[in-house]
């Protein structure tokens, strides 16, 4: 990953909050496990159909706001693996978007992402 691309998001208020929206939606009814190793997140989740879409979704949208971030949605064992990391500079951001798959208020999830 190169460190060059600008630690920034894209998002206004609103459109942050509804992908938080989304990001706790998909988080609470499909999240099977998180594990940090080195910085970087890998969240398992359910192997669904739906599951697959709205992930795919996020990544897509997340890769566009926020470009520093390294996104990869992949098959494991049955499941789906995210995983998200940064750069240092960048690594309170990957930070906050994994944990915001695990809030489940919406008080915690408008903020639980500081881009």
């Amino acid at each position: 990953m190169t460190d060059n691309k600008p630690v920034a998001c894209s998002l206004g208020a609103s459109e942050l909050e509804g992908r938080l929206a989304a990001i706790g939606a998909v988080g609470g009814d499909s999240l099977i496990s998180h594990e940090i190793e080195d910085n970087k997140h890998r969240m398992r989740f359910r192997a669904d159909a739906s599951t697959r879409r709205q992930l795919g979704e996020i990544v897509a949208a997340e890769s566009e706001c926020c470009s520093f971030l390294d996104l990869s949605l992949t098959h494991d064992g049955g499941a789906l693996l995210l995983s998200i990391s940064a750069p240092a500079q960048g690594q309170p951001i990957a930070d906050e978007l994994a944990a915001a798959f695990s809030v489940t208020s919406d008080k915690g999830r408008q903020s639980a992402r500081g881009c």
